[in-house]
């Protein structure tokens, strides 16, 4: 007596994490915040890729794991350009002298 719908994969929590932190990464890399979100979107994709592939079907998500594990990578290589392109643009802020 089935009603012939079948039950969908819940969402592993770590992936929908991983996506948020990813986009914040790449939106918060002007201020270099991707530094230090990126890893942490990175490493949480990852980890949630894995229980995802240790749950036989029953956690869903990979996709979402994936995609903020990219975006993680990618906002934290814009963060550490844009911090070394800073640290080497710097003004000196003040009236060139003349000569």
């Amino acid at each position: 007596m089935g009603s012939g719908y079948a039950m969908a994969p819940r969402t592993d929590g770590l992936a929908i994490a991983s996506l948020v932190l990813g986009i914040l990464a790449i939106v918060c890399s002007i201020a270099c915040l991707g530094i230090i979100l990126g890893p942490v979107a990175a490493i949480m994709g990852f980890i949630s890729r894995q229980r995802i592939g240790a749950s036989n079907g029953t956690v869903g998500g990979g996709s979402l794991a994936l995609v903020g594990l990219i975006l993680g990578l990618v906002g934290f290589l814009i963060s550490v350009a844009w911090f070394f392109f800073a640290a080497t643009h710097q003004t000196s802020g003040g009236t060139p002298t003349p000569t």
